[in-house]
């Protein structure tokens, strides 16, 4: 996973309340094993009836060509747990949610995929989403996670929080494997302390082939 210390760039506004996952990446028409999901980011969101793009979508406008932040409303990644619908955020660039509030499980994916996701509490949302819009994508903003703050054009810094492990995890890029091998050596001598002491246990959870079986029985 790629660790997110800071980042840099056009802040999308989609302030709509309980946008889900099947929208953020609808289940496309074609089956493949390795769908595009650059372009399967709000597929039908920004196509017109005769399949053409829509100019008023706002990730077809060009100031939004290359996002680095979505800020939502409530609720962002409400539905399914789809996974996709953060791996096509990422295709396009977007490596920060900022919003008033993510479903739980939106969070967590986020969470295991490099994606910094933050809750504003109501007065520094409004404030926030109001400097974005008025921004349009003209000039950049930042955040960053060392000093958990969110910076840019129309006013002062402002600060989130985050739990201290999710921090951690983000920043050094590491998913719940990678949160376990963390404790590798300490897992190993477990191991073989479990051995020493309780020998019967290893022979007992002893898989053996399906044809060993058969012929002990």
């Amino acid at each position: 996973m790629t660790p997110f210390t800071t980042i840099s760039g056009a802040a999308v506004p989609m302030l709509e309340n309980d946008i889900n996952t099947d929208q953020i990446a609808p289940v496309p028409t074609k089956r493949s094993l390795k769908p595009d999901y650059r372009e399967l980011l709000f597929f039908r969101a920004r196509r017109r009836d005769d399949d053409t793009l829509d100019p008023d979508f706002v990730l077809n406008r060009p100031q939004f060509a290359e996002p680095r932040i979505l800020v939502a409303g409530h609720n962002f990644g409400c539905g399914s747990s789809r996974e996709a619908a953060v791996w096509a955020l990422v295709a396009v660039g977007i490596r920060c949610i900022i919003a008033r509030s993510l479903a739980d499980l939106y969070r967590e994916n986020c969470l295991q995929n490099g994606v910094l996701p933050i809750e504003l509490p109501m007065e520094a949302a409004v404030a926030f989403e109001a400097r974005v819009l008025a921004s349009d994508g003209a000039e950049p903003f930042a955040v960053d996670l060392y000093s958990q703050t969110i910076s840019g054009p129309g006013g002062a810094p402002i600060p989130f929080e985050i739990a201290a492990a999710d921090r951690i995890r983000l920043l050094e890029g590491l998913d719940d494997i990678g949160l376990t091998l963390k404790h590798q050596q300490d897992i190993a001598a477990w191991e073989t302390r479990t051995r020493a002491a309780s020998p019967w246990l290893q022979s007992a959870i002893r898989w053996e082939p399906a044809e060993v079986q058969e012929n002990v029985l």
